[in-house]
Formats: C-alpha cells, sequence, structure tokens
C-alpha cells in the first residue's frame, strides 16, 4: 500500500491499518519462536510420552489426557474453578482501585511524579519469574498478613472470628494494590487524552463533577477500560500465586515429567481463558464503538 493511497482511506481503516503495522512485529516473532512450541504441545497432548536416551518416544493417546482431566484428576477441577472464582472477584476490583488512583494521580498536586513511581513500583522490583523465585526461596511471602505472626500479636485484643477475615480482606486488598500499576499507568495516559474543552462546557451547563465523570470520563476511557480488563484477566490466570499454573508445571516439571498429561491441562486452560477473553470483546463491542464515535 502506497503512502498516498493510505492517506485516502477513512478514519476507521486508517486505524485498522496502522494497527496491523503495530501488531506485525509480534506476529513475525510469534511465527520465528512460539508457532512451532505451541504445535509441539498440541502433539505432546495427543500422545504418551515416554523418555530414552533417543528422545521422547510417543505413542498415541488421542483425547486419553483430555478426558482424564476431568475424570480422574481430583485437583484439576476444583483448582480450575478457584482460579475463574478469583479472576471474577479480583479484577473488578483491581479496575476500581486503578481507575480511583488514576483519577488521583492525575490532578495537579506537589510530589505527583513521586507518588506515580510509588505505585508502578511493584510492577518494576516483583513481577512474574522475579516475584517466583523470591517466594520459592522465601525471602517473600504472598499473602502477607495471614501468613506472618500478626495474628498471635493481635489474638489477644480481637476474636480469631473477627482477626482472621479482616487479615484475609488486608491481604486482598494488597494484592489488588500490588497488581494495579499497569492498569493505573494505562488509565492515567487515557485520562491525559481526554480534551479539557470538555469539562469546561460541562462546567458552563450546570454540570457537577459526579455527572462529568459519567458523561465524559467513563464513556471516553472505555478502550482503557476495555485493555485493562484484558490484561487483568490475563495476568490473574498466569499470576506466579495461581494454583491452576503450579499445577500444570508440577506434571510438567516434577518427578513424573508428564508432559502429555502437562500439555492437555494447560489448553484446557488455554481454551477456558480464550472463551472469558472472546465474552469480554462481546461485552465491550457496543462501548468501544460508541467511544470511537465520540474521539471521531
Amino acid at each position: 500500500m502506497t503512502v498516498k493511497r493510505f492517506f485516502r482511506l477513512n478514519m476507521r481503516r486508517r486505524n485498522a491499518v496502522e494497527g496491523y503495522l503495530f501488531i506485525s512485529l509480534w506476529i513475525l516473532g510469534f511465527m520465528l519462536f512460539m508457532a512451532v512450541p505451541l504445535g509441539r504441545s498440541i502433539y505432546y497432548s495427543l500422545h504418551h510420552l515416554q523418555p530414552s536416551g533417543q528422545g521422547l518416544i510417543a505413542e498415541y493417546a488421542g483425547a486419553y489426557h483430555y478426558i482424564s482431566a476431568f475424570t480422574r484428576d481430583v485437583n484439576f477441577l476444583p483448582l480450575l474453578r478457584d482460579t475463574v472464582v478469583q479472576m471474577l472477584y479480583s479484577v473488578p476490583l483491581i479496575l476500581i482501585f486503578a481507575m480511583f488512583s488514576a483519577l488521583l494521580l492525575n490532578q495537579k498536586f506537589v510530589g505527583r511524579t513521586a507518588f506515580r513511581g510509588i505505585f508502578f513500583l511493584p510492577v518494576i522490583i516483583a513481577s512474574g519469574a522475579v516475584l517466583r523465585e523470591l517466594l520459592e526461596q522465601g525471602a517473600a511471602q504472598i499473602p502477607v498478613f495471614s501468613q506472618s505472626d500478626l495474628i498471635f500479636a493481635l489474638n489477644d485484643f480481637f476474636p480469631r472470628s473477627i482477626l482472621i477475615p479482616l487479615l484475609e480482606f488486608a491481604d486482598q486488598l494488597l494484592l489488588v494494590m500490588w497488581d494495579s500499576g499497569v492498569q493505573i499507568l494505562i488509565f492515567l495516559a487515557g485520562l491525559q487524552t481526554i480534551s479539557p474543552a470538555l469539562y469546561e462546557a460541562a462546567k458552563c451547563d450546570g454540570a457537577t463533577g459526579w455527572e462529568s465523570f459519567w458523561k465524559i470520563t467513563f464513556p471516553m476511557m472505555m478502550p482503557m477500560i476495555f485493555v485493562n480488563t484484558l490484561y487483568s484477566i490475563v495476568n490473574s490466570f498466569t499470576n506466579p500465586n495461581n494454583h491452576m499454573m503450579n499445577h500444570i508445571i508440577v506434571r510438567v516439571f516434577g518427578t513424573n515429567a508428564d508432559y502429555g498429561y502437562g500439555s492437555a491441562m494447560g489448553w484446557i486452560y488455554f481454551v477456558l481463558i480464550f472463551i472469558i477473553i472472546g465474552l469480554i470483546f462481546l461485552l465491550f463491542r457496543k462501548g468501544l464503538t460508541n467511544a470511537e464515535e465520540r474521539r471521531g
């Protein structure tokens, strides 16, 4: 496509072309580094694999591993259910906290840059493989409050029936704050793209701050809410503290090293995530269209 022809496109098609150009490097990297491992994992999930001196000896098993996950593994379905339930209540909390924090950090006050850095620090110093390594070496414990000596220190002042739920709630709040750094940054960038003239016009019409938020800020932030929802869901399902992920890792890299069954569990897990993300796309479709019309 020539440059002249590109500028003749309407705004919607031009945005689509720019989007494909933006992800073209990712597509290239996927084809070079991830397509083959994914293909092999599908192959492994359909075979019994035995290590040998010449490598892995594969014996076709069909859907045996997939059926085993639902009928023979007593831990798979409970862990899968708990992971989905944890995602359902953690993602909304993260989005609400991130939006609230971004609204505060977008205001003009002394030390605003320092506070922005503090909220983003957990993403830099302890995430992904780094956090997993810290947890395995005992240098960090998550949750913090319910696994510390705080229960014994406060046991004389509060009954355990009240103390334990409070500490568990504090742990959940800490995890929400810990996982909100990227979302706050995205919301903050979105807030700064909204023209101040819109708020000035609304104020002239007598709109309150609450009304301006729901009529201007929230609709204009819908693309950022969509991106943060997807990111939070994927982050929840791949979190180092995720019991489902740990169960798959133990089956694949444990003493028995059952590559076939581990691959089957991984693909079931992937399909579930894919379905949930598809539902999110359907849920946000109308809101994204309205936001695009407002910006256009």
